[in-house]
């Protein structure tokens, strides 16, 4: 079947195209031990673009597209984060994106194989149809469709489910870590049995948390420890002006603080996040994209003795000294992955947020004009909005509600 879409390809000059593109019915698994099943036929409603979209455009300018093709094609039609019709059904979907012949397909072992829609060996939701597995099309809470057509308002709270089900997987990771990583200390602090210790260091470890970044992701993970640890203390650090949009709004959403990076030094801006927490950090997450997060955690000392390194962005390479990271017995996790319960658990929580308001829209045929000039001229740009989105079929959205 031939639609319309945009696709990732080789080619240094056009490593994005949008265009006729042809679609096949690919047989699929969810799960390892599940049916290998026939795909349904979707419409894409609403897609919403992801720094993961920006990078494989450049890894297509730069020739290193080729293991993340199809098998047997020499393109990817991308989209990964967004809201489908399912004709067959009657209803819309989300779709949960990584499946494969693996026991959980985003913490699989090196003897298993896995798939993810729109980045890795399956085609995504940026074309005017595309088959999906069934047994991924995750359902939607009652009362946002009216008269057939979805809320505009909560279509757009629908972009965020892949990374906010991540954030959901990093605060259950970080539980795990650090309760396994502090609760002996704790056993000893406060007199208690084992169980007990556990609970303590988990909540514990987020005693100081710093978020070194502001994208969506750091958002989101401030937002979710603010929720379920009320008593930490939260500070973002990033270099974004204090009255700017998204630091007000990361700030209503959460009981965290902010320090502006206006510094001169790294050792400056350690020290003033020392002061702003009133200790050294429990908790250390980069979200930044940069190689400054590791040195002020480690080489400035911003994360203090028994604390936690979480490294959650893409690109920085992370180095220390062995000597006093051993003896202040630090601890460094990566991981960026997730389940379908994550995944289930977000669609819930979006539904009753207020994330619509930090997605913008940009129109269809402007994209489609020239997809890569609206990469980096708009959608990835300085100026760029926090979010931004494209209603790919109008006939299934109410811009009204």
């Amino acid at each position: 079947m031939i639609v319309k879409g945009t696709y990732f390809q080789n080619d240094a000059e056009k490593p994005l195209m949008y265009g006729d593109v042809e679609i096949e019915n690919v047989k699929r698994q969810r799960l390892k031990g599940e049916p290998v099943k026939d795909s349904v036929l979707c419409e894409p409603v609403m897609v919403g673009f992801c720094g993961t979209d920006n990078e494989l455009m450049n890894m297509g300018a730069r020739g290193e597209m080729g293991p993340k093709f199809p098998e047997g094609k020499n393109r990817l039609i991308n989209g990964h984060e967004g809201i489908v019709w399912v004709p067959s059904e009657n209803r819309f979907a989300i779709v949960l994106i990584r499946g494969g012949d693996s026991v959980d397909p985003t913490r699989y072992t090196e003897d298993e194989t896995y798939f993810e829609y729109g980045c890795d060996k399956a085609d995504g939701l940026f074309a005017d149809k595309q088959y999906f597995n069934p047994d991924m099309l995750l359902k939607i809470p009652d009362g946002y469709v009216h008269d057939g057509k979805l809320d505009l308002s909560f279509a757009k709270k629908m972009v965020f489910p892949d990374p906010f089900a991540c954030m959901l997987f990093q605060l259950e990771r970080m539980e795990d870590m650090g309760s396994a990583h502090n609760f002996r200390r704790a056993m000893r602090e406060h007199k208690c049995d084992e169980a007990k210790a556990r609970e303590i260091a988990k909540e514990e470890i987020f005693k100081r948390t710093v978020i070194f970044g502001l994208g969506t992701t750091g958002m989101f993970i401030g937002d979710l420890i603010s929720r379920k640890y009320p008593n930490s203390k939260i500070l973002f650090v990033a270099r974004s002006a204090e009255d700017s949009t998204k630091v007000k709004f990361a700030l209503k959403n959460s009981h965290a603080e902010y320090l502006r990076n206006t510094y001169e030094s790294e050792q400056e801006l350690a020290d003033a996040i020392v002061e702003k927490l009133g200790g050294r950090a429990t908790t250390f997450i980069g979200v930044s994209g940069s190689n400054v997060e590791h040195r002020v955690a480690f080489e400035h000392r911003a994360l203090g003795c028994n604390g936690l390194y979480n490294s959650f962005s893409l690109g920085p390479k992370i180095s220390f000294d062995t000597m006093p990271f051993g003896f202040e017995n630090h601890l460094i996790i990566a991981s960026i992955n997730f389940r379908q319960d994550h995944m289930e658990q977000a669609i819930e929580m979006l539904a009753k947020s207020n994330y619509d308001e930090i997605v913008e829209l940009i129109d269809r045929d402007e994209f489609a004009e020239d997809p890569i000039r609206a990469y980096k001229e708009k959608i990835y740009s300085k100026s760029a909005p926090m979010k931004t989105a494209v209603i790919w079929n109008e006939k299934y959205v109410n811009r009204e509600r």
